[in-house]
């Protein structure tokens, strides 16, 4: 949690060499910020619903569903988390994104059984 903080949560300017300076290619940069920042999405619903999952109870009067402090610090805290856009960025730039060529190693091993029937 506390590595979200340190990320600034207002939209900045970027350059696009810098983005694309590790891929050379920035419609490809642009692929890997968007499914790290779906997955970074998705974690933080998971965690979310885990979360609030604690408050749900079936038998509530209506002054205890209005007045459930905790639920609202929680929900609160989320929201001013930063977006996982900017997080995904922020991986990014600092090298923690791991990502392949998948069509590049599926002709890297097509050619190695070109090379080993010949």
């Amino acid at each position: 949690m506390e590595k979200r903080k340190t990320i600034s949560t207002t939209t900045q300017t970027r350059n696009i060499t810098d983005l694309s300076s590790k891929t050379n290619n920035i419609y490809e940069t642009v692929m890997i910020i968007t499914k790290r920042a779906n997955q970074i999405a998705a974690e933080q619903k998971q965690e979310l619903s885990r979360k609030l999952e604690e408050f749900i109870s079936l038998g509530d009067v209506i002054e205890e569903i209005f007045e459930n402090h905790e639920q609202i610090e929680i929900s609160k805290y989320y929201e001013k988390l930063p977006k996982p856009t900017l997080m995904a960025i922020e991986e990014f730039l600092t090298d923690r994104i791991y990502y392949r060529h998948v069509e590049k190693k599926e002709k890297d091993n097509k050619d190695t059984e070109n090379t080993k029937t010949s």
